[in-house]
């Protein structure tokens, strides 16, 4: 349930983390987000004695990452990673503690490093279901034959014994475990649980590529994604306790955009539920978020205005583009004029105006920015003709719910589809927590993983499909 966006030019960047014997591990805490991230890098020396280290982000699940460059000089240690726009700057005391600065991509936040570990903080999630749980909880794979892999999951069932009517989960864009965990939180083990409570049995996955599935995350788009919801259907289909007829999907955010590409696809879908989901193409997607997150982080309109005239043109590029090499060539002319023509814009330390360039042009060519800024999801919508109950949060900053509530709202009309419910959920954001702004900035600091009422929402819509 990652931040639709992407790191163009330094105007909308966002984090993504990512004695006088300087070697051996040092860890500190990084806040971002109202989150904290901890981060270790591991200095070590060559075998002719120059230093070299890694970067692991524990709470990211990121491990070993190599940086660029090490160096510790006059009680100053400097690491960088160019590729991520990272380098880190401190200077140790006669306590052994490193006090420093860790900046990327033009931000930069206070950052300290000891020899002690730090122990992650025990954040305050009361909605997260404690065992033992009151059903059948069992973990489980699946093959996508097609792609060669197995996905490794989690079904739970009201009870071992008897017929029940099921949904899957479908996470949202970014690599997400089954839980879908973000920022402390655990919304699809908590819409798991209320489901499961309430006579409805689930079955929530690893993304492929992440935990305990198997595959390439990195190179897959969102067609990748539903045939790993067709191959979870498959599976489903295989269970005595299932009943068939009775099939559902509940897509968050990107989940959102892929249900309906697997309702058109697979006859055994009996309803869809869309929270957060996609109606507007891509493009119009990242630019709306881009300015109402600028927005809300206080970037001045004329600062927005220049970054959407220029994401725009980006946007046009990769729509037009059928070769991926001119395509970087003309991104490569069109984000040099800009710097050009910007001198005020400066590169992060430590990085050149090439590597820079090269980096922004990177987010947005792999291949599922590229399906995901191209796709529409209109026509997908327009075929479906299964129940179709769609979820938005007023304070959503990411995925504007009134203009697309109303987008797949007309899809669904076009397609002349009977039954369809569309709402609007007052002060929820884009996680559907109880919100004051919606920026994304709130996500870890508020207790409350995900709505009781949007959930009670969910289940009485689920309830009137299957009677």
């Amino acid at each position: 349930m990652r931040i639709f966006s992407i790191l163009l030019i330094i105007l909308l960047s966002s984090i993504s983390l990512v004695a006088q014997d300087i070697t051996g591990q040092w860890n500190g805490v990084l806040k971002v987000q109202g989150a904290q991230l901890r981060v270790v890098f591991n200095v070590t020396k060559t075998d002719d004695g120059a230093l070299k280290s890694t970067m692991d982000s524990p709470d990211q699940g990121a491990q070993g990452i190599p940086t660029t460059t090490t160096s510790f000089e006059n009680s100053t240690l400097k690491i960088t990673l160019t590729s991520a726009g990272i380098e880190y700057i401190g200077t140790i005391g006669d306590d052994n503690i490193i006090v420093g600065t860790f900046k990327q991509s033009g931000h930069s936040f206070p950052m300290n490093l000891t020899k002690d570990i730090i122990e992650k903080d025990k954040i305050v999630r009361p909605q997260e279901p404690i065992k033992p749980y009151p059903y059948h909880s069992e973990d489980i794979t699946f093959e996508n034959k097609k792609a060669g892999i197995r996905l490794a999951g989690t079904l739970t069932l009201p009870n071992k014994d008897g017929i029940f009517p099921v949904v899957i989960l479908i996470s949202g864009s970014g690599p997400q475990n089954r839980d879908g965990e973000l920022l402390g939180h655990k919304p699809f083990l908590v819409i798991s649980d209320f489901l499961t409570r309430n006579g409805i049995a689930v079955l929530r996955y690893d993304d492929r590529g992440t935990a305990q599935s198997k595959g390439d995350f990195k190179s897959a788009t969102s067609t990748d994604f539903a045939a790993d919801v067709e191959s979870a259907i498959e599976y489903l289909k295989t269970r005595k306790e299932i009943d068939k007829k009775q099939i559902g999907l509940i897509g968050h955010s990107e989940g959102g955009l892929i249900a309906p590409m697997v309702a058109n696809k697979s006859k055994d879908v009996a309803f869809i539920v869309l929270l957060a989901g996609t109606g507007l193409p891509g493009d119009q997607i990242l630019l709306s978020q881009q300015k109402l997150i600028g927005k809300s982080s206080g970037i001045s309109d004329e600062l927005l205005q220049e970054n959407e005239l220029v994401n725009r043109k980006v946007f046009d590029m990769i729509k037009e583009s059928n070769s991926l090499e001119q395509l970087n060539v003309d991104l490569t002319n069109l984000l040099n004029q800009f710097l050009a023509d910007n001198s005020k814009i400066e590169m992060p330390e430590g990085m050149s105006k090439d590597e820079f360039v090269k980096l922004q042009i990177s987010q947005v060519t792999n291949p599922w920015m590229l399906y995901f800024i191209k796709y529409d999801p209109s026509p997908a919508l327009e075929k479906v003709k299964c129940p179709v109950l769609a979820l938005g949060g007023e304070k959503d900053l990411q995925v504007s719910s009134k203009e697309n509530l109303e987008a797949i709202k007309n899809a669904l009309t076009k397609g002349e589809n009977k039954n369809v419910t569309i709402k609007e959920l007052a002060n929820l954001n884009h996680l559907f927590q109880e919100s004051n702004t919606g920026s994304p900035n709130e996500y870890a600091t508020i207790e409350q993983t995900f709505s009781p009422i949007a959930l009670n929402e969910i289940l009485r819509w689920i309830q009137a499909q299957i009677e």
